[in-house]
């Protein structure tokens, strides 16, 4: 596949990252000579050096010839003209726009970026979707990772097994067995830095990080059974109201009332909007990293401290240090994978990958087949996959214990006519249904293959 990225900052670096690894034609635009410099001499892509949606540029990196443009810079209507010209002028198939400006997202707009009214086939908002996996961790504080599927009823859960677990050298089949009720499967089991899918006859062992899919409402209790019932926060502090910030915050005060939320911005202007934005949210200026600013916060009676400002070291700098001032636990938005690995070591319960969130979007467009959700994990080095089965599908119609699955792939549910059914051996895949998988990076390709339009279907 022939992909155009505008835009090589972080965001258009990751993406670039992705899928230059899986062997796409990827070309870079940004009017920046040093980023352009940076993404070439570390990823195999080809650079440009101007203005993504100028038509000479998009024609040096040959738009005419692309399957897809990702139009990802910093500026909103620069990632819409860019998408625009290449419709316009090289009727390029695929166009993915970057929207950040909160007011081209709201409600009375959803029509704004309808095909009918622009040449946009998808937009995301990385600053929104970060933010509602910032609540999703807040509301589960015991997952590693939490996302969701099929329509909000299905969830991959990443939990830790620690000292405590009591699923811990019990062999998966077992714990089938022992609670036929739950919704749940163990689908991978990351363990001392190696990836593998689980199997039946698989046991969890302490330190093991467990992929589980199972129905949202079976959530709590899947999580209570590997010994995390840890509390949600009721007192919670933010370090940042930018977009995802006051994204944040606002949804809490709508979701739940009864948290309490101080918010902390060291731009005092910025901070001024959001506090008129805002009706239950305590907003004070300052920084983060000012040890007074946090006192004053009441960072020792917190139960959770999130940054989400817009660096990396401010935000490992800040949880680390409202943990040693008392605060209970710590969460960092961290867009370096370089300093993801280092948080344990210093006190950070937990980080957000805003990195991860953007590439899993981008890929459900990447992949081939009815693959409606993808979700990338251990930085890529597997998906969970939410597909929907054809009557052509080679899985339609066979019992799950005479299914050959290829190496590297384990399903977690199956979403059918409202219903989440756990796989079991007499289980068996129809046309329409939706199956939530987990794959190894590896076998990605056997899962398109399994859920792409056959020629008989026509």
């Amino acid at each position: 596949m022939k992909v155009i990225i505008c835009g090589a900052g972080q965001v258009g670096y990751g993406i670039a990252e992705r899928l230059s690894q899986e062997d796409n034609d990827v070309s870079v635009i940004d009017t920046s000579a040093s980023l352009v410099t940076h993404i070439t001499e570390t990823l195999d892509v080809r650079g440009y050096v101007g203005h993504g949606a100028h038509p000479d540029m998009l024609a040096k990196a040959g738009a005419d010839q692309a399957d897809m443009i990702i139009a990802v810079t910093l500026y909103d209507e620069v990632n819409i003209v860019a998408c625009e010209v290449a419709h316009a002028l090289f009727s390029v198939p695929t166009k993915i726009a970057r929207i950040r400006a909160q007011n081209y997202l709201r409600p009375e707009y959803a029509d704004l970026f309808s095909r009918q009214n622009m040449s946009i086939d998808v937009t995301i908002s990385p600053e929104i979707e970060v933010g509602k996996m910032v609540l999703r961790r807040i509301s589960f504080p015991g997952a590693t990772d939490i996302v969701r599927f099929a329509d909000d009823h299905i969830t991959m859960v990443a939990i830790e097994c620690m000292e405590d677990c009591p699923v811990v050298n019990t062999p998966l089949q077992q714990l089938s067995q022992l609670f036929p009720d739950l919704m749940a499967t163990v689908t991978a089991i990351y363990r001392n830095g190696r990836l593998q899918v689980a199997r039946s006859t698989d046991q969890l062992l302490v330190g093991d990080l467990a992929y589980v899919i199972c129905q949202r409402d079976h959530t709590r209790r899947t999580l209570g059974l590997f010994g995390h019932e840890e509390q949600e926060a009721g007192r919670l502090v933010i370090a940042g109201a930018g977009n995802i910030g006051y994204y944040v915050a606002r949804a809490i005060e709508d979701v739940q009332p009864k948290t309490k939320v101080k918010l902390i911005e060291r731009d005092a202007e910025r901070a001024v909007m959001v506090s008129d934005q805002l009706s239950n949210t305590i907003v004070l200026h300052g920084s983060a990293l000012d040890q007074h600013m946090l006192q004053q916060a009441d960072i020792q009676d917190a139960d959770l401290m999130v940054t989400l400002t817009n660096s990396d070291q401010t935000n490992i700098l800040s949880a680390a240090m409202a943990k040693r001032m008392g605060c209970k636990s710590g969460m960092a938005l961290i867009n370096d994978p370089s300093f993801q690995d280092l948080t344990q070591g210093i006190g950070i319960d937990h980080h957000i990958n805003p990195r991860a969130v953007t590439i899993s979007r981008v890929l459900q467009h990447v992949r081939k087949g009815r693959i409606r959700s993808v979700y990338a994990v251990q930085k890529g080095k597997a998906e969970v996959i939410e597909a929907e089965a054809l009557e052509t599908s080679p899985l339609v119609g066979v019992a799950f214990r005479d299914m050959h699955l290829p190496p590297g792939i384990r399903i977690g549910a199956i979403y059918r006519d409202g219903a989440v059914l756990r796989p079991n051996g007499d289980l068996k895949i129809k046309a329409k249904d939706r199956v939530v998988l987990f794959a190894k990076a590896d076998a990605v390709r056997d899962v398109e293959q399994m859920f792409r339009v056959s020629i008989q279907y026509f």
